[in-house]
């Protein structure tokens, strides 16, 4: 059915929920079809990600049913984390670990895991900081010693990689979003295609991807976020194409193309639901908390970072690194415990 039409017989039901997610009367929903800005969740775009967007009052019910679905696994977080609550004050910043692991690889075979960001919510709600931890930094694996920190994600999975980041930040991971990397970038097929500025002309898997703006969908999208070989910074600018079409999925997500049609806006929310799996931290009510706190809505206000290296190496067992650049860390780790990350971002952006 077509849930437009079914709107005006729950609009009571469409109060209720109104009320409890907090909501003003001039956001609450009417009878009418007329469009009304409504910030959507960090964590069904996020996983990450990590997005916000305006929808029409009819679509409340459909957002909070993907929210509901989202599965909740309470071993991605380590015990000393989870047992921590985390505060939901609109002046307390939030962090989020974001893994997501290439089906078709090798390693993800292996349970290692291809993608690692940090995205930090500031204190004020302006900006998500998206952080991405290149899968080859030489970093002590808390039980293991030195390894690759995504060898964590396959000796401990998920709570093993949340407790490597805590130790090298020293700074404490709210919650922790698993995504189906590929699934999640398969919603460039189901947005049409998404846009992004390409640093570098590369090609991959018979794709030729020129220099300059370029538009992205499907397996040709996959090849684009997986290739390193033919980058000059490998995974480091792989790891900031990651980056980009994130960023380039949340502005597709948010047009009004895709937010003034029905059928496709329920596609993307129900294919982002089906592929992320969260922290039992992330109740539905926390979700709805959080994105009532947002103060962007679009990826304006999303800034891209990379965890500091100082260059690359290789370890003793001959393995190609990348090496930590501990004084650069440091200064990330008291970026975020302090809810500096603006100036920080302006000086290492």
């Amino acid at each position: 059915m077509d849930e437009s039409q079914d709107a005006p017989a729950r609009a009571s039901d469409d109060d209720d929920l109104a009320g409890r997610l907090g909501l003003t009367e001039s956001l609450r929903p009417k009878k009418t079809r007329g469009r009304r800005a409504l910030v959507i969740t960090l964590v069904l775009l996020l996983a990450l990600l990590l997005a916000a967007g305006g929808v029409v009052a009819y679509f409340f019910f459909r957002i909070n049913s993907a929210i509901d679905s989202l599965d909740r696994d309470p071993s991605l977080l380590p015990s000393s984390t989870a047992s921590a609550p985390t505060s939901e004050a609109d002046n307390s910043p939030v962090t989020f670990v974001l893994m997501g692991s290439d089906s078709r690889s090798t390693e993800a075979s292996e349970g290692r895991s291809d993608v690692l960001m940090v995205a930090y919510l500031s204190g004020d709600r302006s900006h998500v900081y998206l952080t991405s931890f290149p899968r080859d930094m030489w970093v002590a694996v808390p039980g293991y010693g030195q390894a690759k920190i995504n060898a964590a994600y396959a000796w401990g999975g998920p709570a093993l990689t949340v407790q490597t980041l805590e130790s090298l930040t020293d700074v404490r991971m709210d919650h922790a979003v698993v995504i189906d990397f590929e699934g999640f970038i398969n919603l460039t097929t189901t947005l049409g295609g998404v846009t992004v500025d390409n640093k570098y002309a590369s090609s991959s898997n018979g794709y030729t991807f020129p220099q300059g703006q370029i538009t992205l969908q499907g397996e040709e999208a996959l090849a684009y976020v997986r290739e390193r070989y033919d980058l000059p910074n490998g995974d480091l600018d792989r790891a900031e194409r990651q980056r980009a079409v994130v960023s380039a999925i949340i502005d597709k997500v948010v047009s009004p193309q895709v937010l003034t049609d029905p059928g496709t806006f329920g596609d993307v929310v129900d294919q982002v639901a089906s592929c992320v799996t969260v922290d039992s931290g992330l109740t539905t009510d926390s979700v709805w908390s959080l994105a009532r706190s947002l103060k962007f809505t679009g990826s304006e206000g999303v800034r891209s970072l990379q965890a500091p290296i100082s260059g690359f190496g290789t370890s003793a067992d001959g393995q190609a690194i990348d090496i930590v650049d501990e004084a650069g860390l440091a200064e990330l780790g008291q970026a975020m415990a302090g809810d500096t990350m603006d100036e920080y971002w302006q000086t290492h952006k």
